[in-house]
């Protein structure tokens, strides 16, 4: 039998969903090819964006962490946490320990809205927020205050329905799930009663899904608002073709059908309110120490179909703005990168050279591979063209190239080097540590620790 030893760097969901499929497909082969996986994190902690992206009120989803643990739990899939590509380890150490390496870093880093005073204290990545309410380890506890009383969150994706949902609920509702105790501290203590969720588009055009959308508006004492006018697609499109995206899209036809009832809804006076806005731009972040407020341009959709100011100009007074434009994956030290459309150039997962040319034993999935799109689950058909490039390419009798690896080759290198890389055991000391944190606290089955020095400690068996 062919055995192949593989690096999967990543263990977000497009790392693991790798790692399962190289498992998976390598065995059903006519002539079957054994694989191991040793699956490479910087972060002490697996799971990536199911761990620290999805807000802790969606424990459905939130569950994908289940199934993916099967994939850790492997005889064959080793977790090897806190080494960094780049860091503890270069590209030249994997290509040198593995027979294949597969880039699965997701996207780290927000897209910026690029008009004046988006410096200012105040204004931030909403991927900083949620980094934060999530217990991301390179995130503060104490980096944000919520002393705002009224926050813009720019963008009409998933991740902006988040964000505005947690920062509008009741906090006392979030005391059973895994928020770090620090981080609903001060969500029990914040000052926002208002939250703006403003799209440059209409509501035909805005990315959330229908499910996401619907939530806000079951949330208890709070107003739901929209836009004078704005809940009608067609009124700022001189075409007359947003209306007709709800004839094609079920999940277009759903949204509109919601933000129309939330548009006949009178204001029952709640304490806090949810205001969703369309065709408006951010050209202003407003203040001078600190954001004051969000001026934006009303838009409109011309006769040619082209996206369009219109010179109607309105500050919407706020003491915090979140955008949440899009997310961006960031180069990997040594990995070729096209800074236009923040990938790894690739065909069907093999990364391309300068020359356009698949480079021996190198892939890539998730979003890295193809930008920021999809839902968690897209990274598992993603992640099995990868693989099937792979085991096409090495499996059985593919060239491989370069030195034979040797068994234990990455384990070697990193003892020679003084690095204790976190081991799968490792991480479920920490497993047990939340939920004995949440027992102590008295809230649902875990709590996130606060912060990167407790997760280490807990990883090498301190308390």
């Amino acid at each position: 039998m062919t055995t192949l030893s593989v690096a999967v760097v990543g263990s977000g969901p497009a790392g693991l969903y790798t790692a399962e499929a190289l498992i998976k497909q390598g065995a059903a082969l006519e002539v079957p090819c054994r694989v191991s996986v040793d699956v490479i994190d910087r972060l002490p902690t697996p799971y990536g964006l199911v761990r620290y992206g999805v807000a802790p009120d969606h424990p459905s989803i939130k569950s994908i962490a289940e199934y993916l643990r099967g994939v850790l739990e492997h005889d064959d899939v080793r977790f090897v946490g806190g080494v960094r590509l780049g860091g503890e380890v270069t590209r030249e150490d994997l290509l040198g320990s593995y027979d294949a390496v597969v880039y699965a870093t997701g996207a780290m880093r927000d897209r910026r809205m690029g008009i004046d005073g988006e410096n200012l204290p105040g204004s931030c990545a909403a991927t900083d927020f949620v980094n934060w309410y999530c217990g991301h380890p390179d995130s503060d506890p104490g980096s944000f205050s919520l002393d705002a009383e009224s926050v813009a969150v720019v963008g009409v994706g998933n991740v902006a329905v988040d964000v505005a949902r947690v920062l509008i609920r009741d906090p006392d509702e979030l005391r059973s799930t895994d928020v770090p105790q620090p981080v609903l501290e001060t969500l029990m203590a914040s000052k926002v009663r208002e939250v703006h969720v403003i799209g440059r588009r209409g509501s035909a055009q805005a990315k959330f899904t229908t499910k996401e959308l619907r939530e806000l508006g079951e949330l208890a004492g709070v107003d739901i608002v929209v836009g004078a006018g704005e809940a009608d697609p067609d009124a700022f499109d001189a075409t007359g073709r947003s209306s007709a995206l709800a004839g094609s899209d079920r999940r277009v036809r759903g949204n509109l059908a919601v933000i129309s009832d939330w548009a006949a809804r009178v204001p029952a006076g709640h304490p806090r309110r949810l205001v969703l806005r369309f065709w408006l731009r951010p050209v202003r972040v407003e203040g001078t120490g600190h954001v004051t407020g969000l001026t934006v341009e009303r838009t409109r959709i011309d006769e040619n179909g082209a996206l369009t100011g219109t010179g109607e100009l309105e500050t919407i007074p706020a003491q915090m703005v979140l955008r949440s434009v899009g997310y961006q994956s960031v180069p990997l030290p040594g990995v070729p990168f096209d800074e236009r459309s923040h990938t790894v150039p690739n065909d069907g997962g093999r990364v391309l050279g300068p020359d356009g040319a698949p480079l021996p034993r190198e892939y890539v999935a998730g979003w890295l591979k193809r930008g920021p799109t999809g839902v968690i689950g897209t990274n598992k058909s993603d992640a099995a063209q990868t693989v099937r490039a792979l085991l096409e390419d090495l499996c059985p009798g593919g060239a491989r190239g370069g030195d034979p690896v040797r068994p234990g080759a990455m384990e070697a290198l990193l003892a020679a080097r003084a690095v204790a890389p976190v081991s799968y055991a490792d991480w479920l000391r920490v497993e047990r540590a939340e939920a004995e944190l949440a027992a102590a606290l008295g809230r649902g089955a875990r709590v996130k620790l606060p912060s990167r020095a407790e997760i280490d400690a807990r990883c090498r068996g301190g308390r």
